[in-house]
């Protein structure tokens, strides 16, 4: 007992350049530990226990959601003055980042990656003390630590871009920990290395009943493609390259094929369909209600607990109490609806869309409230016609699980790449962009039948209405999921020359103090800024370059670890750039 008590006093006094006590729990290094097939499960489940932190999903909801602009503050958190987290919000919402910005964090990312690592080091040694712990096993959760570090580095890349790439494990305080940024281009080219070697013996989700949790809530084959896809087009998206978007649309495709084979058939249901997704009347119950649904594929595992304090915070009420709002509500334009299909790219949502009523809760007609409170992931209750939920719950029961992939997230994610690779108005990729996209639209309509998005109007299309046409799709379907700035990302590089992957900022930046990086594309910026009103011309005017693009390293670690440099858009509170 007193060595343990000891080991938990080292780790606590260990000051990292992380920014995070990244060591592990104590008995996990311990002489005992590793000795059984439950030691591997233990730390395996403790990795994934904390991707499932509320402080990784407050990440998601900031860096994929609020600065993109389709969520801002809440008039009743504006109001209080000098709270931290108010002050924070307002920094990113009036791009105005300190460096010591509280959401300006990697450390729990790096906390996740640590506990991969240990288990991708020590788990194999194992199967020589307990013969339970098989061949099998081993790889089944190497395969999943592999793919878990890969998705963490990917969320810090498109949030930092340049971050210390980690592959050795953090096991006590004396170790070295002054490490250098790496380039995205290396850190992605590793994730996608490791990604594959994942693939060699996956998860099956074909493997678990439709209703088994574990069938989302592990990183299962299923997970680990859509992943890759998702890396492909991020990176096809910077580098211009038809051959990550090539791969992109194969790796869904293998993913809506599997997808389909895992289906069981619904009373009336005919098996020649070929996307497997909940109709308008149940998709809200089935995908934030009750979790883990026939279309998801994988989500973060907090509804068995109801411990999903993130969403509870930023959705529904900022101290826990009914009375109040959450942080952050959606932007006005979520109340606005089209009649005219040809708009229905620019346009939030099309009349008789149930993403309309389930998305938001809209403020009752004729009042004088002008909020729209988030209704996805918070309230309990479904809607299954077009009258509209006016009142917030008064119980959020329903902060479940949050979704990280989804099949309608794959379809347009394959949509997106195809209409890269199309080479003419009307090919057969073009086509089949249409198609899914038509897809994914038609099964939020209450009536399908009168779907009025035909292929015989969108045909004429050229490639950047059909870009458009498949970003806006993708922002109502998966608005408030923590996509929407990676999407205007990926956005603005496909219209960016010049960029350069294979350098950070610091290798970049040089000599150069005033050093911003590859203008960003003005249509990005735009509707990043629709919903700031007045404050949008003067939020575009401060998004000088590329630099712009991501979150500042946090500023105790620049202290702390000589080897790292700050993004050189930001300085730090005393006022002078630390890129040194």
């Amino acid at each position: 007992m007193k060595k343990y008590i000891i080991m938990t006093l080292v780790s606590t006094m260990f000051v990292s350049c992380l920014d995070t006590v990244i060591l592990p729990d104590h008995l996990t290094v311990d002489e005992d530990f590793w000795k059984s097939k439950d030691d591997v499960s233990s730390m395996v489940n403790a990795a994934y226990s904390q991707f499932a932190s509320a402080d990784v999903i407050t990440s998601m909801i900031i860096w994929g959601d609020f600065r993109s602009g389709e969520l801002v503050q809440s008039p009743q958190t504006l109001s209080l003055g000098n709270n931290t987290t108010s002050l924070a919000l307002q920094e990113i919402s009036s791009v105005s980042m300190q460096t010591t910005n509280m959401y300006a964090t990697w450390a729990t990312f790096y906390s996740v990656i640590n506990r991969c690592i240990i288990v991708l080091e020590k788990a194999e040694a194992v199967q020589n003390e307990d013969p339970n712990y098989t061949k099998g096993d081993y790889n089944a959760d190497r395969s999943q630590m592999l793919a878990l570090r890969s998705l963490c580095y990917f969320y810090l890349v498109r949030a930092f871009r340049d971050v210390p790439y980690i592959d050795k494990a953090y096991l006590n305080s004396s170790q070295e920990t002054k490490l250098a940024q790496s380039s995205p281009e290396y850190v992605l080219g590793r994730c996608i290395a490791d990604l594959e070697e994942a693939k060699k013996a996956p998860l099956s989700s074909r493997s678990y009943r439709v209703s088994e949790w574990r069938r989302v809530g592990w990183m299962t084959e299923d997970a680990i493609n859509s992943l890759l896809a998702d890396i492909y087009l991020w990176r096809g998206s910077v580098k211009h390259d038809a051959a990550d978007y090539q791969r992109c649309a194969d790796l869904c495709a293998d993913v809506i094929a599997s997808k389909k084979l895992q289906h069981v058939l619904r009373r009336g249901e005919s098996s020649a369909t070929e996307y497997w997704l909940s109709p308008a009347n149940r998709f809200y119950a089935e995908l934030f209600v009750d979790c883990n649904a026939e279309e998801s594929i994988f989500e973060i595992q907090t509804g068995k607990t109801g411990s999903n304090t993130a969403v509870k915070n930023y959705y529904y009420a900022y101290n826990g109490n009914a009375s109040s709002k959450g942080w952050l509500m959606a932007a006005s334009y979520f109340g606005n609806q089209s009649t005219d299909v040809n708009t229905i790219g620019t346009n939030v949502y099309a009349q008789k869309d149930m993403r309309y009523y389930t998305s938001t809760f809209l403020p009752s007609s004729g009042g004088s409230e002008p909020s729209y409170d988030i209704r996805k992931f918070v309230s309990a209750n479904g809607v299954t016609s077009e009258s509209k939920q006016q009142r917030k719950v008064t119980d959020p029961t329903s902060c479940k699980n949050f979704i990280i992939y989804r099949l309608p997230d794959v379809m347009l994610m394959r949509a997106e790449a195809l209409v890269q690779l199309s080479s003419a108005t009307g090919d057969i990729q073009h086509e089949q962009a249409f198609n899914l996209v038509r897809e994914v639209h038609g099964r939020a309509l209450l009536n399908p039948a009168s779907d009025s998005i035909k292929w015989a109007t969108f045909k004429t299309y050229d490639k950047t209405k059909m870009e458009n046409l498949v970003l806006g799709e993708r922002h109502r379907e998966l608005c408030f999921e923590g996509k929407r700035w990676f999407d205007l990302l990926r956005f603005a590089y496909r219209h960016m020359d010049g960029v350069d992957y294979n350098h950070t900022f610091g290798e970049l930046m040089g000599t150069n103090a005033s050093y911003t990086g590859v203008p960003i594309y003005k249509d990005m910026l735009e509707l990043m800024t629709r919903g700031r009103g007045s404050d949008a011309i003067g939020i575009q005017g401060k998004m000088q370059g590329e630099t712009f693009l991501y979150m500042p390293i946090p500023q105790r670690d620049i202290e702390l670890c000589p080897l790292l440099k700050q993004n050189p858009a930001y300085k730090n509170s005393t006022g002078y750039s630390k890129t040194y």
